[in-house]
């Protein structure tokens, strides 16, 4: 379940970062009610960065597949063989 915290408690940093060191996913402060910013810690950005990564090189993985931008296996490994002298 999201953690959602008020600004005002943005006051405790130590609090703050150890919140977001323990947390699985990012803590939601809000202003006034409103949702206004995220905060995690950075290996938690980092994780998020890296599958965001993956998933897309997956969708254009997916889209040279749709578009028919596909070559055999032993084709490839040949031509990397070539390539780096295997």
């Amino acid at each position: 379940m999201p953690r959602i915290i008020p600004i005002r408690d943005l006051k405790n940093t130590s609090e703050i970062s150890q919140m977001c060191h323990e947390a699985t996913e990012p803590i939601y402060i809000t202003k006034n009610g409103y949702g206004d910013m995220v905060i995690m810690s950075i290996k938690m950005y980092e994780e998020k960065l890296f599958m965001l990564d993956v998933y897309n090189k997956l969708v254009a993985a997916e889209a040279q597949i749709a578009e028919g931008k596909v070559l055999d296996g032993d084709t490839s490994l040949k031509s990397i063989r070539e390539k780096y002298n295997v």
